[in-house]
């Protein structure tokens, strides 16, 4: 029988120390293949665009470019699974607003770990079996349950633990985070902010702003941020849909 290739992953800090448990750990676990260690939020975004990894552990507080840096730059680029490591407990809803599975507070036990990893697997191999996004989903009532389809939600933001998805002029909350929408959701979406994806269908445009930076406007007129990590990769796929 023919063995699944490791799931690549890479691991991200700016200490050395840190970099070299995380490794050790890793190399223990025969499903994972390492496959690089950066020691700068800067190095991670080329090493994650070149290299491509399943799984990423990500730290948080980096001199000049950030975990959340990382994220925001990487855009649609983004592992689908990242998980933070870090001392600093502040930041875990930052965290899981940006879409990562799981947040492991230094210092941290091996058990500890061997749960995170585990989590990391099991939504790696979904990931695998659910290639193909599907065409609905679904939202959870106290009263009802509902079947939104993809192709009727106009944009999607982060709200703490939860998703709020726009579709007209209803919302509605989800439990979903906002890496797997993206994924689900598929080509007609894309990520202009950290906490933000739209319907590429419902864009009108683009507005230049006071500030310098550019707003995304839809068809209904809504006015939404767009982040300038992610303003390249808006204006490519843009152009890809009106051709």
């Amino acid at each position: 029988m023919t063995l699944p290739p490791p799931i690549r992953a890479l691991v991200v800090d700016d200490e050395p120390l840190a970099r070299r448990n995380l490794v050790v750990l890793l190399k223990g676990d025969p499903e994972i293949g390492v496959i690089g260690e950066c020691a700068s939020g800067a190095e991670a975004v080329a090493a994650i665009r070149q290299r491509k990894p399943d799984l990423l552990f990500l730290d948080v507080q980096m001199p000049e470019c950030d975990g959340f840096d990382v994220l925001e730059l990487l855009g649609s680029d983004c592992p689908q699974t990242t998980i933070f490591v870090t001392a600093h407990d502040e930041y875990a809803l930052r965290a899981f607003e940006a879409g990562a599975l799981d947040y492991l507070l230094k210092p941290f036990d091996d058990a500890r770990f061997a749960r995170a990893l585990a989590r990391a697997k099991e939504r790696i191999a979904l990931h695998a079996t659910h290639r193909h996004a599907p065409r609905r989903l679904a939202v959870k009532t106290p009263r009802q349950l509902l079947f939104i389809d993809m192709s009727d939600v106009d944009w999607v933001e982060a709200a703490s633990y939860y998703a709020c998805l726009h579709v007209g002029p209803n919302t509605h909350l989800i439990r979903r985070t906002m890496a797997e929408l993206e994924r689900d959701l598929g080509d007609a979406f894309v990520r202009i902010h950290r906490s933000t994806i739209v319907n590429l269908r419902r864009v009108a445009g683009l507005e230049l702003q006071s500030s310098g930076d550019y707003a995304v406007v839809l068809l209904s007129g809504i006015r939404l941020r767009l982040s300038r990590g992610c303003r390249q990769a808006l204006e490519m796929r843009l152009r890809q849909e009106s051709r």
